[in-house]
């Protein structure tokens, strides 16, 4: 692909990403269904996720991180891989594929407070009223609730929690991504991620789940997270990182829209505000820092 072409298909690149991640809570809603629980989701996600990785790691000739670096992959594949894999699906099953897609967009508010408490980061007026807005969202989903839509204390409190496990990726990429391929990272964090999820799973042998069931899995496996962070890798060498992230928040719409044909789930009109709230939280965040004056 010449750079000229890049450039056109970058938004696409994005947008592709952004659905297939919309269409992360259809696919394991659909497994669960079937009888596969939700921790069993996040461990093939993360297993089936390991192993294309590390195939193309191996294809390209990827670096590997070594050393401290290799060690900080490692242990960030318990909370970005093992934690949020988990917690994402647990929201599904506990408030629905909508639900969980929208306080995955809680992410952006997270990184504003931790890039302030850790790396201190600017933390101004917008990137307060963001945080609040987030805030001002959850609640008003809360006590909006809706129909096939379960807004329950555990629904929220996984959901929130993916979306701060989902934040810590962006922190741990300022540092690594631009050192590393991210194919040799993922190739490092997820079978580590899949193991902390292995002692939470009972074994059971690969005949104990339908075709249906498997189909699934290899969607949120193959679909959701390899070709997906692949898409979105592959667009943000053209684009703006800011840009992109407006793109891909065309995610939790086709999330609801795909909860709603599948499922028949529908937030309330006080929740579609709330989630509203959410989204705006997240594009307000997403917009390029401003420069900074030069100082004697």
């Amino acid at each position: 692909m010449t750079l000229e072409s890049g450039h056109r298909f970058a938004p696409a690149f994005i947008a592709a990403a952004a659905v297939s991640w919309g269409a992360l809570g259809i696919f394991g809603k659909q497994a669960q269904e079937e009888g596969v629980s939700a921790l069993e989701v996040g461990l093939w996600r993360a297993v089936i996720g390991g192993v294309l990785f590390s195939a193309h790691a191996r294809l390209v000739g990827a670096r590997y991180p070594r050393g401290r670096h290799l060690a900080a992959t490692a242990a960030f594949g318990l909370v970005g891989v093992s934690l949020f894999y988990a917690s994402y699906q647990l929201a599904v099953r506990d408030g629905g594929a909508s639900l969980a897609s929208v306080l995955l967009y809680t992410a952006p508010a997270f990184v504003a407070v931790l890039g302030w408490l850790m790396l201190r980061e600017r933390l101004g007026r917008v990137e307060i009223g963001a945080v609040a807005g987030s805030i001002a969202g959850i609640a008003l989903i809360s006590f909006g609730g809706g129909e096939g839509v379960s807004v329950t204390a555990a629904a929220l409190a996984f959901g929130v929690t993916a979306g701060f496990t989902y934040s810590l990726l962006y922190l741990y990429g300022r540092v690594f991504f631009n050192r590393y391929s991210p194919a040799a990272l993922f190739s490092v964090m997820m079978p580590v991620g899949a193991l902390g999820l292995l002692p939470f799973v009972p074994l059971r042998g690969l005949t104990s789940h339908s075709a249906w069931a498997w189909l699934n899995l290899a969607g949120v496996g193959v679909l959701c997270t390899y070709l997906a962070y692949i898409a979105y890798s592959a667009g943000l060498r053209h684009l703006p990182a800011a840009r992109a992230s407006v793109i891909a928040t065309v995610e939790p719409v086709v999330a609801a829209v795909l909860a709603a044909l599948v499922f028949a789930e529908r937030l309330s009109p006080l929740a579609l505000v709330g989630a509203a709230c959410v989204l705006a939280s997240a594009l307000l965040l997403s917009r390029p820092a401003a420069p900074v004056a030069a100082t004697d």
